[in-house]
Formats: C-alpha cells, structure tokens, sequence
C-alpha cells in the first residue's frame, strides 16, 4: 500500500489543477498529494469547456503523480491508467454501462459522469510530473442547460461519501499508476479499447472545420490517437483537436 497519500483540502479555488501546480513550485509534494476543493470556480474540462459544480456535491480532485522518465511520446498511457482506475471504482459501485469516450470522458449509457484533464509538466522529452484532474458528478441532480450529464446519485438514487470515494481513488491511481512507466502503450491499449465508447458503432463526427461525418471507432493508436474507420475502408487517426465525436 506504501504511504497515505497527503490530501490537502480547499473550501474553493479557482481550479485545483492550477492550485496543485502552483504548490508544486514553491514545495517539494509526496507522489500522489490531492488537492480537493468543496467548489470550484473555473473548473475546466477539455479544450477550454467549463464545468458546472454545485458546492460540496461533487468530487473535484487533481492528484500529482510524480515520474522517473516518462517519454512524451507515452503520455497516453497517463490517460489509460486514470480511465481504468475510474472504471474500476465506479464499476465496484455497481453504476451501470460503463464506457470510457476517448480521450477522458467516463460515460453511464448516453450520459457524461466524469471528465478528466491531465497536464504534464516537462523536462526535455520526458515527463517529470504530471497533473491529474477529475471532475466526477457524485451527489449533484440537477444540472441546468446540459445535456447528456448524469451523476452517481441520478444515476442510483444513492447518496455517496466523498471521502470514501476518493480513497478508494486513490488506492486505484497507485495500482494503475505506480509501474506505469515500465509499460508501453501496445501492452496498455487493449484494456482500454474493450471499454471504448461507441467503440465498432456507426458514429458522427465533426472535424476541425465543424463538417460532420460518418464512421466506425475502430481503437486507439499507440500514440493516443482515435482510429476511426471511414467509407471504403479508409481508416484514419485523429488527434485530440481534430475531431470530436457528436454520437
């Protein structure tokens, strides 16, 4: 189990990953220090999108996770390991049809339950930390304007502890994330891509040019990338910014 990870507590903060880097500069962090806060203010998930979180309701974490020499060109295995660890804990909890929508959704049937963003910090081509984020809709129902969002609570009409759940996040992130380095994407990959949503589904996409179009996910490259099949068998992989699934 090794050492209780350090949990430092925020009744608000702007973001917790900007809070958790901001710490790591000016003192020296345990791996796995998480910084929670009650609420956050300019909670972000991916590209920018902004995060709304009713005070006290939701889990809102980010955890330093501290690396000998991970490659960049590995940084995809960071996002594997969260996701699997989010599935597991969630899956313990009996929350139904579980998928995890490339790059860091974790999805209930249609509906987004969590969302995480990682930032890594560099030194040279290597990873020297990184910066995990988690948004997970727990105990919050009602959320205004959105669409496709569900919570843990919505979802099994169960109350759930906080604190519980980020312990047993905790225990998660050191399984998948402790040897993490020693692992290359190939060996990592196919755990990841039985959960893929809409994974082997007719799918529509739009580009970076907002034009939508039609295809199959197929799986993830070594690099992280989305393999989508197009008409024709013409397959293609996309980056983070260039595609986006609409459903």
């Amino acid at each position: 189990m090794g050492e209780l990870s350090q949990i430092i507590k925020l009744d608000a903060t702007g973001s917790t990953n900007l809070y958790l880097k901001d710490l790591l500069q000016s003192s020296s962090l345990r791996d796995y220090t998480a910084v929670i806060a009650k609420s956050q203010v300019k909670g972000r998930g991916q590209m920018g999108a902004s995060w709304q979180s009713e005070s006290g309701k939701n889990l809102t974490v980010s955890v330093l996770k501290k690396l000998d020499a991970m490659p960049i060109i590995h940084q995809f295995n960071l996002n594997i390991g969260v996701s699997l660890a989010l599935f597991d804990v969630l899956r313990r909890l009996n929350i139904p049809d579980l998928k995890v929508k490339w790059p860091n959704d974790i999805m209930s049937g249609g509906n987004k339950i969590c969302g995480i963003l990682i930032e890594n910090i560099l030194k040279g081509q290597q990873i020297q930390s990184s910066i995990i984020g988690i948004g997970l809709n727990v105990n919050q129902v009602s959320f205004e304007n959105l669409e496709k969002v569900a919570s843990l609570k919505s979802l099994t009409g169960r109350f759930f502890d906080l604190e519980e759940l980020l312990t047993d996040l905790l225990e998660r992130l050191r399984f998948y994330l402790d040897d993490i380095e020693t692992k290359t994407v190939r060996q990592l990959i196919p755990s990841y891509e039985k959960l893929l949503f809409r994974k082997d589904k007719p799918s529509t996409f739009t580009d970076k040019q907002n034009i939508m179009f039609m295809g199959f996910i197929r799986g993830v490259s070594n690099e992280g990338r989305l393999v989508v099949e197009l008409e024709d068998k013409i397959f293609k992989e996309f980056n983070l910014k260039e595609v986006s699934l609409l459903y």
